[in-house]
């Protein structure tokens, strides 16, 4: 497949709260990777799977709180933690800023504000990386005139070999390799994969530019396509996923350059 659900540790002592937020992350596309009340426990899951995102309760089970386990957690690999506590003391808020958390949430929380962390967390991590060479972030327009079932305007993120792209509430999890290709009408750009087609308000130039996935090859003045999900090809069109689509007369050479023909 080529959409994945973006990855959701969820850290907390509190079972019934932490089932109802899982429930609840759940409806909204997010897997659920596991729940711990402890940080022995956590540390386990998190390298058993490939997390995303953790949602770290301050106050768990044992000798290790949130803070301690989050700190631990992130000698194995960065990733954006949200913080959910109901301690707001200055000495827990100086604990917590060591670790550079994405977002912080004070307890009682619902379900919205959990959203809303989350997006902070997936921003707040992308600006981080910006400057890295593993981590990228795009921004997209910023016109809040438009609804829910607009393009969509909050951003794209790139990490490693997968981009993160918003959708609905969720963001959803794309290997590079999966898309299939990349079409334009103006302002408006669509990434397409094999089941998906994700509508953004982004030209395709500055797509290309901000993605640069080197698989992602011109074809024309409205196409972009994955060299390695091409099944056919001929001097005038490309044959991808059963769809044909034009190559362009300023962009056939370019194309031909990536194929070894002696």
């Amino acid at each position: 497949m080529a959409e994945e659900k973006v990855n959701v540790l969820i850290v907390e002592d509190e079972s019934i709260v932490a089932l109802d937020l899982a429930s609840g992350l759940e409806r909204d596309g997010y897997h659920i990777a596991g729940i711990a009340d402890n940080a022995e426990e956590a540390q386990q899951l998190f390298n058993e799977n490939d997390i995303d995102i953790v949602l770290m309760d301050v106050n768990i089970i044992g000798d290790k709180d949130g803070i301690d386990t989050a700190t631990e957690i992130l000698k194995q690999k960065a990733v954006p933690i949200i913080y959910l506590t109901a301690f707001t003391d200055s000495a827990t808020i100086d604990r917590i800023k060591q670790t550079h958390p994405a977002a912080f949430l004070s307890k009682p929380y619902n379900l919205t504000n959990v959203r809303i962390a989350i997006d902070l967390a997936v921003n707040n991590f992308a600006v981080s990386r910006e400057q890295a060479p593993t981590g990228k972030i795009i921004p997209l327009d910023k016109d809040t005139s438009r609804n829910t079932a607009s393009p969509e305007r909050e951003m794209i993120l790139r990490m490693n070999d997968h981009i993160f792209v918003k959708s609905n509430y969720a963001f959803v999890k794309l290997k590079l390799n999966d898309l299939l290709y990349i079409e334009t009408d103006n302002n408006y750009t669509s990434i397409i994969t094999t089941d998906k087609k994700f509508l953004l308000r982004l030209s395709l130039n500055q797509l290309l530019e901000k993605i640069n996935y080197r698989a992602l090859v011109r074809i024309h003045r409205s196409y972009a396509v994955n060299i390695n999900a091409i099944q056919s090809f001929n001097e005038q069109e490309i044959e991808i996923n059963q769809q044909h689509l034009p190559i362009g007369r300023n962009y056939k050479e370019e194309f031909l350059k990536h194929f070894d023909f002696s």
